[in-house]
This record gives structure tokens, C-alpha cells and sequence, in this order.
């Protein structure tokens, strides 16, 4: 016999149901279209100088792939927030479209109720940002300089410049007073080799860069040169040749990047918070404080969007979208902006981090709140909608008083 249990509406309303699944998934194609294009967006200008500075220093393609890899992390805390503002506006909009919203407040799905899945989505996205900005960031950023440093210190393989000493494997450092037009032969040619406490320093009037026979390496040929040793015994031994070649890998290798942590954009979110007091070399406290709250401040973002983004996507059913999305574009820029500049106002130690930075968060709080009570009673309708039709009626008016005159 089966009996059936009713569940308490309580309770109901607390476990997912078939209209919350249909909302995440109307909203995750957006969310991920959105993204896309953002992100390429971001990408594009910064691969049209990538190009041009491998084109300059002779690097890879791969090495280009490499460091645009590096740069995603940045630009995807860029493009979130946005992405995901405007993922809700558009399927917000569309169930209104549709008359879907209508339907679903004819059966007694209040507006905070329909906001539910919306906020899940933004707590999901607030620890993904943790993620991001305390840990992801910094190293993708580290490993953007280092690619950077690498790919500007490789392309001298085939072109060696005059009067320039440049660091080789295996401890060699290669010089020449004169380079040729093809940039392998080399006159007032100078090495220097350091192994421990002995040294070895060879010139020769004439040389010349030449691939090896498996095209892996570059191999150094002499003429009319002098072999001067500095043995670890205190000898000297000195050894005068016609021509050789020596059988050791002259690839350039760019000297060591420095050690990360030099930036505090390098520095994960507990190093900044275990090492804010005292401060460390270059980096002061109020650096650190300005950063951390920074960085905790775009965290909590997401959670605050629902309140702008349901009111103004609820009210672009009647076909006005254009007013809601420059509102929306407008504020999101202003509340970057003024995370920024409350950054930098902290960081120079003009302000306290907490003041500076979160004020702007608190304000957009506010006005997302507001606007959203605004709608819980009349969905669609909210004070920028009435702003909008006031301007709009104002035109009007001066119109009808134009014509009158004529």
C-alpha cells in the first residue's frame, strides 16, 4: 500500500524543484556565451603585441600560446562579473519574453523565491574568486613576467650585436668586438668560462657561430686565437692556436628572472595576510592591506549582482532593454572604477583599506537592494524604469510645445 506524506510548504520551498533547474540551465548557456566573448575581446589587443614582440625577437608561436595562457586568469576576473550580470539580465528577459515570468507569479512564486538558484550560482562563483583572485592570479601573473622575460632574451641565436657580452650554457660568456651582416661572423672574438676557482679565457681575431650537424645547438669556430688558464693550483697556462672549434652548446640562455614576490600583485592572499606587519622589503603595509581588500572585495561581488541584475532584466519584458543595460553597463564600470581608485588611494596610505575599498561595495549593495524591494511588489516596475519614463514624458512634453508654437 502506498501512502503518500505531504510535505510542509515550508519545506517545499527549501528543496529544488523542477523551475530552479529550468532557471540554472536558461541561465549557464548565457553565462558561458558571455564569457566567451568577453574573454576573446579582452585577448584580442593584448595577441596583436604579443605578435609583434615575437616577430621582433624571433620567438615561437608556442612561446606567444604560452604567455596568452598566463593572461587568462587576469582578464577572466575581469570578465566574470559581467558575464555573469548580464547571463541573469538575458534570462530574466527572455522568461518575460515568453510570458514565462508571468506565469510563474500567477502560481504564487514570489520574486525572492525566483531569485534563489541565482544566488547559489553567485555563492558557487564567490569561492571560485577566492580561488582566483588569492591564489591563481598571482602565479599566472608571476608566470606571465617570466614567460615575458624569457621570450625578449631568446632570438640572438641567429644574430649576435657587436660590443655585447651575452651569457651562454655551461657558464660560457661570449663577446666580439665586430659582427658581421649575417650576424654569426665575429671579429675580436672574447670568452670567458668559470668552473669553481679555475677560469679560462680564449680570444681569437676571427669567429664564427655555426649550427651542429643535428641543428640542436650552436657551436663556436676560432682562428688565430690564445688559450689563457687559471688552474685551481695558482698556475697560468697559456696556449696559442690556428683555427678549432668548440664543441659546446652556444645557445643564448637568458639570465635567471627574479625571484616572485617582488610585486604585490605576486603575493597569495594568506602571504598577504601573514605578512602585513612588519612590512617586506619594498612591499609597505598599506600595499598589502589595499591589495588583500581589494582582492576580497571582487570575491564577494557576484553576491550582490542578483539584486541589480533580476529588477532590471524583470523590467526589459515590456521591450525596453535599452535603459536597463546602459544603467546596468554604467554602474558595474563605476563600482571598477571606484574599486580602483580606493586601491590606490590605500595602497599610497591616504586612506584605510577598509574605508576606501568597501565603501563603493557597500553603496552598490545599497542600490541593489533597493531596486530589488522596489520590485518585490511590482515586478517589472522599479525606480530606474519611472526615471526613465519621466525623462522619456519630459521629451515628449517639449515636443507637443514645439509643434503648439509652430
Amino acid at each position: 500500500m502506498n501512502v503518500s506524506v505531504p510535505i510542509p510548504a515550508g519545506l517545499q520551498h527549501r528543496i529544488p524543484d523542477r523551475l530552479d533547474w529550468y532557471t540554472l540551465r536558461s541561465l549557464f548557456g548565457p553565462l558561458l556565451l558571455a564569457l566567451m566573448v568577453l574573454l576573446l575581446a579582452q585577448l584580442l589587443e593584448r595577441l596583436l603585441r604579443l605578435f609583434e614582440m615575437a616577430a621582433a625577437t624571433g620567438a615561437s608561436m608556442m612561446v606567444v600560446v604560452n604567455i596568452a595562457a598566463t593572461l587568462v586568469p587576469h582578464y577572466l576576473g575581469m570578465a566574470l562579473p559581467a558575464a555573469f550580470f548580464a547571463a541573469i539580465f538575458m534570462s530574466v528577459a527572455r522568461t518575460g519574453d515568453d510570458n514565462e515570468l508571468d506565469a510563474m507569479l500567477a502560481t504564487g512564486r514570489s520574486i525572492s523565491r525566483m531569485a534563489v538558484p541565482y544566488f547559489l550560482v553567485a555563492i558557487v562563483l564567490c569561492g571560485f574568486n577566492l580561488y582566483l583572485f588569492g591564489f591563481l592570479q598571482p602565479y599566472s601573473r608571476y608566470g606571465y613576467h617570466v614567460a615575458s622575460h624569457n621570450a625578449l632574451n631568446t632570438g640572438w641565436n641567429a644574430r649576435m650585436e657587436g660590443n655585447r657580452f651575452v651569457s651562454v650554457k655551461h657558464g660560457f660568456t661570449l663577446g666580439a668586438d665586430d659582427v658581421g651582416a649575417d650576424g654569426r661572423t665575429l671579429a675580436g672574438v672574447f670568452v670567458q668560462r668559470r668552473v669553481g676557482r679555475s677560469e679560462e679565457i680564449i680570444t681569437a681575431q676571427r669567429g664564427r657561430l655555426v649550427p651542429a650537424a643535428d641543428g640542436s645547438k650552436l657551436l663556436l669556430e676560432l682562428n688565430q686565437g690564445l688559450i689563457v688558464s687559471d688552474n685551481d693550483d695558482g698556475t697560468v697556462r697559456t696556449v696559442s692556436f690556428a683555427s678549432g672549434r668548440i664543441n659546446e652548446d652556444f645557445t643564448a640562455v637568458p639570465p635567471p628572472y627574479r625571484a616572485r614576490g617582488n610585486s604585490v600583485r605576486e603575493l597569495t592572499l594568506p602571504e598577504l595576510w601573514q605578512g602585513r606587519l612588519p612590512p617586506d622589503g619594498e612591499i609597505t603595509a598599506s600595499q598589502r592591506d589595499g591589495e588583500m581588500h581589494g582582492r576580497l572585495a571582487r570575491t564577494l561581488l557576484p553576491l550582490l549582482l542578483p539584486l541589480l541584475a533580476l529588477p532590471l532584466g524583470m523590467a526589459a519584458k515590456r521591450g525596453r532593454r535599452a535603459p536597463g543595460t546602459v544603467f546596468a553597463a554604467v554602474a558595474l564600470l563605476a563600482l571598477n572604477q571606484s574599486l580602483q581608485f580606493g586601491e590606490s588611494l590605500a595602497e599610497s596610505g591616504r586612506a584605510m583599506a577598509q574605508v576606501s575599498v568597501w565603501l563603493p561595495v557597500v553603496v552598490f549593495g545599497v542600490l541593489g537592494i533597493w531596486l530589488f524591494r522596489s520590485s518585490l511588489q511590482w515586478p517589472g516596475d522599479n525606480p530606474v524604469m519611472r526615471a526613465v519614463a519621466a525623462i522619456e514624458s519630459g521629451f515628449e512634453g517639449m515636443q507637443k510645445r514645439r509643434r503648439g508654437g509652430k
